[in-house]
């Protein structure tokens, strides 16, 4: 079943072919099937999972060699995320940052996640040269312009992100181009009122568990809506948004959904902070690559939780599993040597991947004829 999953992905990813030849597109399948079997990113122990027919340190070689030579297109890349996701209505971007350090190397992932309600995958990610310090503005709209690229501004219903997001020119250019946001704000960011007078947060004498709601107020030189919640003492939940005041603490609270994909990506899923690539270039396929595998698993997942295969509930009446987590153990489980291809589980990921390669076959048609 291994070898039978690798081979599907492969057609896969001949509908969106962010890599040109057909013997790369198969070890990136193979490589995908690696990261679920292993958990890791490190190519030793992805190398004892890539091909059972080559010696493990022959199969390093090759996955090194595919990273110093092999260039990605990170659009068809984002494309073949985005079928994983409905067609049609409007989607979320979630933009987050993360970062660690391997010896005195620091890696530092700008990255914006996609989708509605639980089901987020990453769709843009950009590599930091600044020794892990804080985006800035311009940071943030190059990413935000490839996403727009790829999704039209009539599909992006929010964009939502925390404290570090936040600007005259940040906020400014989301409002030129459309785009409604909740941010959360620093506490020493001033409320601008309508006749000029400038107020903190600090002293609106609010106690904790008291809200205060703004419908017209100015943050960093840009006119929204402020909520501004005391949560302890001296310590504030302040929002700004263009999206209106209804429900503005539901819509910033989905951002968890970035921070699920961030534990999923690095120690509860495939432990991308154990990678000892130095180089940002390969550093930023390696993101990609353990993206795709997260949301093939997250795709599973969901398809599988909505149907024969529910995760259990535990006794607080919370999931046992995320979805994504959900779905790498049962392709884990299915890529075990005896597993036939007629059982129920293994049907409905040849499904799953059967319904993405035809979406993407289909959008590349519309694309044609548009």
């Amino acid at each position: 079943m291994k070898q039978h999953f690798a081979a599907k992905i492969t057609t896969l990813l001949q509908q969106a072919p962010f890599v040109g030849h057909l013997s790369r597109q198969k070890f990136v399948g193979q490589f995908i099937i690696g990261l679920i079997k292993s958990r890791n990113v490190q190519f030793g122990e992805v190398a004892q999972h890539l091909n059972d027919a080559a010696k493990p340190a022959s199969t390093e070689t090759r996955i090194q060699d595919f990273f110093r030579e092999v260039d990605l297109n990170y659009m068809l890349v984002a494309r073949l995320l985005l079928s994983l996701l409905p067609a049609q209505g409007k989607l979320r971007l979630c933009l987050d940052r993360t970062e660690w350090d391997f010896g005195q190397c620091q890696v530092n992932v700008l990255l914006v996640t996609v989708g509605t309600g639980e089901v987020h995958v990453p769709l843009y990610w950009q590599l930091l040269d600044n020794r892990s310090g804080n985006s800035n503005a311009a940071d943030r709209i190059a990413v935000l312009e490839k996403c727009v690229a790829l999704l039209g501004k009539d599909r992006i219903g929010l964009v939502v992100g925390d404290r570090e997001f936040v600007g005259h020119a940040w906020f400014k250019w989301l409002k030129d181009n459309g785009l409604n946001f909740v941010m959360r704000v620093p506490k020493h960011h001033c409320l601008t009122h309508a006749d000029g007078r400038r107020q903190a947060v600090a002293d609106l004498g609010l106690v904790p568990g008291q809200v205060r709601r703004f419908a017209h107020v100015q943050v960093d030189g840009v006119w929204g809506q402020a909520w501004v919640k005391a949560v302890a003492a001296g310590e504030f939940v302040y929002l700004f948004a263009t999206a209106g005041l209804n429900h503005l603490e539901q819509r910033y609270a989905k951002r968890w959904t970035i921070e699920q994909c961030f534990q999923n990506l690095k120690g509860r899923g495939f432990n991308l902070e154990a990678t000892h690539l130095r180089c940002l270039q390969k550093l930023r396929k390696l993101v990609a690559l353990v993206s795709l595998a997260y949301a093939f698993c997250l795709g599973v997942g969901a398809a599988a939780h909505g149907g024969r295969h529910p995760i259990a509930r535990k006794k607080h009446g919370y999931r046992a599993a995320s979805l994504a987590r959900h779905g790498l153990n049962l392709l884990r489980q299915l890529t075990r040597p005896l597993t036939r291809p007629d059982d129920p589980l293994a049907r409905l990921v040849e499904t799953l991947l059967n319904c993405t390669t035809r979406q993407l076959a289909r959008n590349q048609l519309l694309k044609i004829v548009g």
